[in-house]
């Protein structure tokens, strides 16, 4: 949902790589960048990011990997530098085939409820209802600002973005 709100954004869409994923390009400046949606399952997204970072000849530091967390109240955020993958199938599959948990993250939260283990796959692809949704779009403002700054300035620039973003919320995990 967040990269389609960036898409709708700047008015670009995605379209299918001859990979595992959508992608979408734009700039921001003289700031290029792509968004990439992994189009297989998502406990094989790792396969979709190695492609993207080899088609954009990057590096693990150019990544921002920008995902959902049920752990985390709805409409809330935090921002992650480093470590596992908190129990999210597609962080442990990107994190397996990059051979790295240095991986800068935005998690977004879309639970916050209490719910059994196995029905969290139900969750996430369930229906967001109005509060949730209305919650959703104000998060999604100020992950725009993060990921606008990471485009533009890279790892430092997020931080001090979200440093003054969040200072008395704590959103920010290293």
């Amino acid at each position: 949902m967040f990269l389609d709100h960036l898409a709708d954004k700047y008015s670009i869409s995605f379209i299918p790589s001859r990979k595992d994923y959508y992608f979408a390009e734009h700039k921001i400046g003289q700031n290029y960048f792509s968004l990439i949606k992994p189009s297989n399952y998502v406990n094989n997204s790792g396969l979709s990011a190695v492609k993207a970072i080899s088609k954009y000849h990057s590096e693990i530091d150019d990544l921002l990997i920008i995902h959902d967390d049920v752990y985390l109240e709805t409409g809330s955020f935090r921002l992650k530098l480093t470590g596992g993958d908190g129990g999210h199938k597609g962080v442990n599959s990107i994190i397996y085939h990059l051979s790295s948990e240095d991986i800068v993250r935005i998690r977004l939260g879309v639970g916050g409820k209490n719910f059994s283990q196995d029905k969290i796959a139900e969750y996430v692809l369930s229906n967001f209802n109005d509060e949730d949704k209305k919650s959703l779009g104000e998060v999604f403002t100020k992950c725009t600002v993060l990921t606008e700054s990471f485009i533009c300035g890279g790892k430092k620039q997020l931080l001090d973005i979200n440093s003054k973003l969040v200072r008395s919320n704590n959103n920010l995990e290293a």
